[in-house]
């Protein structure tokens, strides 16, 4: 039967122990104890920080509304669905900014209560709920395209060149000043991503614009819109899976459970690693937990610490939580251990 941790060197630790155990763990950025305690002075920078400067979000908002809004207008004198389409592309962008910002606001307010992560997770709601609507008007769109293909309009060609030449220049500034924002957020970086999509539909747009108005072929217009659609099917389709995997607490994609299992049972004196669970609270904020068996001899305390360095160092994981037990013997049946029914995988020295 394993033994709680307490080095066997040593006797039981008094209450002032925790500070001392505190003042070790100081050498990492980030780490925590037994008893899942923060230091003060530790800095994170993660999902939507409350740190985030809106004001840039807020310059980039302003002109996708402004030229949004524009867009929509002119669309419908030229009759042309493919800045309809553009349109529509810069409305979603502007939601996530918009819910980005709100987000902002979200973080600033201190975990407390039943919420014990905060409000974190609206962001990754924020932006599942932009990617279905990303889906849901693509769809509509090239239901539309393909009408359009079938039954052509008038478009007037030198407005939809005209207007999408401003719409390059507009996207472009829009995400130059998004670049200068937190892009650690989902959906900053969503919008940041969108934008630079809608600056190649633009240019699309513009060739079809420039080939309505030269060569007199207006399905130039409802092919721009159908690959507009396209766009859209393939920045909303990666905001759902992103967010979904998050909502199924699935690990980030750069990180890998079983790799980082099996590092671990190559630090010095770990017997075996199982429980392991690696997830997202909100993007850019990856977690770890894990039971971890070390040997009897072994002080538990300074095996932690060097586990949490190799998960820092390697994998830039500083939130963890690690319970660390002795056992005397590595080889005893489960049954015999601490966990008869582990979660998942068993990684063993």
């Amino acid at each position: 039967m394993g033994d709680q941790c307490v080095s066997p060197r040593q006797p039981a630790r008094p209450a002032n122990s925790a500070a001392r155990e505190h003042d070790r763990a100081d050498e990492l950025r980030h780490s925590h104890d037994h008893s899942h305690e923060h230091g003060d002075g530790h800095h994170h920078d993660h999902g939507v920080s409350a740190d985030s400067d809106p004001r840039w979000l807020s310059i980039a908002l302003a002109l996708i509304v402004a030229f949004m809004a524009a867009e929509v207008v002119v669309g419908l004198l030229a009759q042309s669905l493919a800045l309809i389409t553009d349109a529509a592309h810069m409305l979603t962008d502007a939601a996530s900014i918009v819910l980005a910002l709100i987000a902002i606001r979200l973080s600033k307010r201190p975990a407390r209560g039943r919420y014990t992560y905060g409000y974190k997770r609206a962001e990754i709601l924020s932006a599942q709920a932009n990617g279905i609507t990303l889906l849901l008007l693509a769809a509509w769109f090239v239901y539309e395209g393909v009408n359009r293909l079938i039954h052509p309009p008038d478009v007037a060609g030198p407005l939809v060149f005209v207007t999408a030449l401003v719409g390059i220049v507009v996207n472009i500034a829009a995400a130059w000043c998004i670049s200068r924002a937190n892009r650690t957020s989902l959906n900053v970086e969503g919008a940041f991503q969108h934008i630079l999509n809608d600056m190649y539909a633009f240019i699309g747009t513009a060739i079809a614009g420039a080939v309505v108005w030269l060569a007199g072929y207006p399905r130039a217009d409802a092919i721009a819109a159908l690959v507009v659609a396209a766009l859209m099917l393939k920045a909303g389709w990666a905001l759902v899976r992103e967010s979904g995997r998050i909502f199924l607490e699935a690990a980030p994609a750069h990180l890998d459970p079983d790799a980082i299992g099996a590092r671990i049972v190559t630090v010095p004196h770990v017997c075996e690693v199982h429980d392991l669970h690696v997830w997202v609270i909100t993007s850019g904020e990856p977690s770890l937990s894990a039971h971890i068996l070390v040997d009897d001899r072994a002080d538990c305390h300074a095996v932690r610490l060097g586990v949490e360095r190799v998960l820092l160092a390697e994998f830039g994981l500083e939130h963890t939580t690690l319970q660390v037990d002795h056992v005397s013997d590595p080889d005893a049946p489960r049954a015999d251990l601490h966990c008869a029914e582990p979660h998942g995988p068993v990684h063993r020295a």
